[in-house]
């Protein structure tokens, strides 16, 4: 017969999940109450308001996706998208791959623009492709850690308004770690996780949602319901989804609470934990935070005398691509660090497998000590691969960033 869980300790330095904040983790040791209850329903109305603050956002359909980030991007994209609906998709990694096939499978017509892994897009190609493409929807990841670029969005918003199309962005990646401004750059949908910058486990998929946007999702559930209305634009295809109608899920967090599920509890208080802390430390302090302590993780590889991936100036602050040196096999000094260090960090996917290695600092290890340990330990692993590197190089280079 089986023991009760008990995981082995580990240091989480990869691209996500990372190590849970203790609070959070104290917040969802707490009892369950009833769905109904008027302690969970205020608890629901607090996390609404505590994820608008993280959202910087005034939008009312601001609430949570059970399930992990990808229920939130499939949610979004499954209530906006109907067969036909044209969607352009800018790819710079693998997530924005992602999104082409949730669409696809939305039944949407779905165009691309690329660019190589390692960069961005300029505002202008952007707007070049929506305006030969005429989309109902233009969906873009912010930070992609396959790559570890972050896409900047500031002024995205107001190319897709000036040609009639919603803005949709995954912010799983960089959400608390990265500025953010929902309403400021025009961002119609927004989702995320919690298993990054944020500090929680995967498991909830914080969302908001613009009024233009609950406009196109109200409009498919009216004619679900028989109803016609001024304005309507549907076509008059049901949502695929019943699980992941938004239609359904914002009447459920709604003032009404109409029934459509029963409520994660556990995950809810560990979702509120997450923004409440982040409110708490102040959402410019936990971006320059994670702003020091990526800043001393990409100085401290340098220091060991490994390249770094990609247009560093691009880069997400959470995350850095370093390249494997010559010679050394990367899985093994991977599993050497596991195995002697209980530190884990990632492999790549797709033109990065096997080239590089992804190093998290986000969330709850975005701090000094975390970032220490793992490039001493880095620097073991290596000397033991048969890799020159430089001793010492890389807590002296991340030391010279923390002085």
């Amino acid at each position: 017969m089986s023991g009760q869980v008990h995981p082995p300790a580990r240091l989480l330095m990869g691209p996500g999940p990372i190590n849970a904040d203790p609070r959070v983790l104290r917040a969802m040791s707490a009892q369950l109450v009833g769905q109904y209850d008027p302690a969970m329903t205020a608890y629901m109305t607090e996390t609404m308001a505590l994820y608008r603050e993280v959202f910087a956002t005034a939008n009312e359909q601001t609430f949570l996706v059970d399930g992990t980030s990808r229920a939130g991007i499939e949610a979004a994209l499954v209530s906006l998208l109907e067969p036909g609906d044209r969607v352009l998709v800018p790819v710079f990694g693998r997530f924005g791959h992602l999104l082409v096939e949730i669409a696809e499978r939305c039944g949407a017509q779905v165009h691309t623009i690329e660019v190589p892994w390692g960069e961005v897009f300029a505002p202008e190609q952007v707007e070049a492709a929506v305006a030969a493409v005429r989309p109902k929807l233009v969906a873009v990841v912010q930070g992609d850690t396959s790559t570890t670029m972050c896409q900047p969005l500031a002024d995205l918003g107001e190319v897709c308004r000036r040609h009639d199309a919603l803005l949709y962005c995954d912010a799983t990646a960089s959400l608390g770690g990265n500025a953010f401004a929902t309403d400021a750059w025009g961002l119609d949908v927004v989702t995320a996780g919690l298993q990054k910058c944020l500090g929680g486990p995967s498991g909830s998929a914080p969302i908001t949602i613009s009024e233009r946007a609950v406009d196109v999702i109200e409009a498919r559930k009216h004619v679900e319901a028989g109803i016609r209305e001024p304005g309507d634009t549907a076509r008059g295809t049901r949502i695929a989804s019943n699980y992941l109608d938004l239609a359904q899920v914002m009447d459920y967090w709604g003032p009404r609470r109409l029934n459509h599920h029963t409520e994660a509890t556990t995950m809810l208080y560990g979702a509120r934990e997450c923004a409440r802390l982040l409110v708490e430390e102040g959402l410019d302090a936990a971006v320059a935070r994670h702003a020091l302590h990526g800043r001393a993780m990409l100085e401290g590889v340098r220091g060991l005398g490994l390249g770094v991936f990609g247009d560093v100036a691009q880069k997400m602050h959470n995350v850095v691509a370093v390249e494997i040196p010559d010679g050394v096999d990367g899985a093994a000094t991977r599993a050497a660090l596991l195995a002697d260090f209980g530190i884990e960090i990632g492999t790549s996917f797709g033109p990065l497998h096997g080239r590089v290695w992804r190093i998290g600092t986000m969330g709850y290890n975005a701090r000094r000590d975390a970032v220490l340990t793992t490039l001493a330990a880095l620097e073991q692993v290596l000397r033991a691969a048969g890799a020159s590197v430089t001793a010492g190089g890389g807590v002296g280079a991340a030391r010279e960033v923390y002085a």
